[in-house]
């Protein structure tokens, strides 16, 4: 994908001059000799950064800035001006120029300003194209993910959804298994009765039982009444049982009968209740493991494990890192007040070279953090935790002095793209650069046989 410029002065030596010198930098040029033709050019489409005279026939350049600036929001205009007219110029940025350059041109100074225009375009791009892709998926479910792992996990809880079936969610801590529950329950035909959760570790085993099964008044000291245990709670809905392998062996047995009858009575009770209920159950635990070692029962293992999904940890689905970071500030930057438009190439470099021992937890954690310590409309590297900022800071690329732009350029594609095992996809992200543009240089640096398909 090449980048087209459009110049507009009326002065036909610097207009012919500018796109000369841009067109050597590999950038698709256009002229316009006045304001009226530059917006026809610009209606017409295919126009990535303007570059624009103040003073022109017919119409001016800032009307020219103005109309582009409230017709395509995200489309940069740098001005041209003279010397004598610097507060044209000042006008101009208030206006919503991206930079201005005064006249005569220094082309160096202009070739760092369109690059990092150019740069600062596609930055929004991809910020408003992971933004819809949030809301896309908002809509459909609480889960947040592209990756080919968590596309295998959309596809299981579509297919379970609709049943009966007891669920198994299996993953490390911290990876979202909490939200496949959410999402079974929302898709299936239970979803207007109650979702009832249950972390199993946070309860002492005395209160255990009578906290799943309720109690009768006098079961034990301090039952002043009769209470609905979690069970009865969830009955015509879903009832999920986080950290499923930290229950004792009575309890796993009055679960079991559950399963099999549908039926218990409560602590200190005769009265048996007859209950329907959908069973999703959680663990961080090898439960085979502690079937072997005698803690968990190998029946209710059976019971409980008809649909087994498993949630990869983060470090394995890193094409969800961009997703779930846009969602998190987005939910961030609502929550403290602050438009913060996403994340600089260096930050968003960091989250992608961190492992993420805490997974989705610790990756909003990360998030909320830097928002609040943002002062600016894009998250920066030092806004990022300093373990997290690390990861990003200490990847480097040699470069030899006396290599071209195009050299060092292709140098950076080819070690971003081995850092990221050949990721084409993720690559882009970390470069800041679109798909497209990203395999139209490949394909004009002869990169391809070194790499991979991704």
């Amino acid at each position: 994908m090449r980048f087209t410029v459009l110049v507009a002065d009326d002065e036909k030596n610097i207009r012919e001059g500018l796109s000369e010198a841009l067109g050597l930098e590999g950038y698709r040029t256009l002229g316009a000799s006045d304001g009226d033709e530059a917006l026809r050019m610009v209606d017409q489409g295919d126009v990535d950064l303007v570059i624009t005279d103040l003073r022109m026939p017919k119409v001016s350049g800032t009307e020219v800035l103005k109309t582009v600036v409230g017709r395509y929001p995200g489309l940069p205009v740098i001005v041209l001006t003279g010397h004598g007219t610097i507060e044209d110029a000042v006008s101009a940025m208030r206006s919503g120029a991206f930079d201005f350059v005064t006249k005569p041109v220094n082309l160096d100074h202009l070739s760092l300003l369109v690059k990092r225009a150019l740069e600062s375009r596609e930055l929004a791009r991809k910020n408003r194209e992971l933004e819809a892709e949030v809301e896309a998926q908002r809509h459909s479910s609480s889960i947040i993910g592209k990756s080919a792992e968590m596309k295998k996990v959309f596809e299981l809880v579509r297919r379970v959804a609709p049943t009966r079936a007891s669920v198994m969610v299996t993953g490390e801590s911290g990876v979202g298994k909490e939200l496949v529950a959410d999402a079974i329950h929302n898709l299936s035909p239970r979803r207007d009765g109650p979702l009832v959760k249950v972390h199993c570790a946070a309860l002492a085993e005395s209160l255990l039982e009578s906290e799943l099964f309720g109690h009768e008044k006098g079961a034990f000291t301090g039952a002043q009444g009769r209470r609905r245990g979690r069970f009865e709670l969830a009955h015509e809905g879903t009832l999920f049982l986080d950290e499923i392998g930290e229950i004792n062996q009575n309890v796993q047995i009055k679960i079991l009968r559950v399963l099999q009858e549908r039926k218990f009575e409560r602590v200190g009770g005769e009265e048996t209740v007859e209950v329907d209920v959908r069973i999703i159950a959680a663990t961080n635990r090898d439960l085979k493991e502690e079937i072997r070692k005698g803690s968990f029962r190998e029946d209710l293992y059976y019971r409980l494990n008809v649909v087994s999904i498993h949630v990869p940890p983060l470090r394995e689905r890193r094409d969800d890192i961009p997703l779930l970071a846009m969602a998190f500030l987005r939910e961030f930057g609502e929550e403290n007040g602050k438009r913060i438009e996403g994340f600089n190439p260096k930050a968003r470099l960091s989250l992608y070279s961190y492992p993420w021992p805490g997974n989705v937890r610790e990756l909003r954690n990360c998030v909320e953090s830097a928002v609040v310590m943002a002062a600016g409309g894009l998250v920066e590297l030092e806004d990022l935790p300093p373990s997290v900022r690390s990861s990003g800071e200490e990847r480097n690329v040699r470069v030899p002095v006396g290599s071209s732009l195009a050299e060092a350029e292709k140098i950076l594609i080819t070690e971003t793209l081995a850092s990221q095992a050949g990721n084409k996809s993720r690559t882009a992200e970390v470069l800041g650069i679109g798909r497209k543009t990203l395999y139209q240089k490949i394909e004009d640096y002869g990169i391809e046989s070194a790499v991979g398909e991704h």
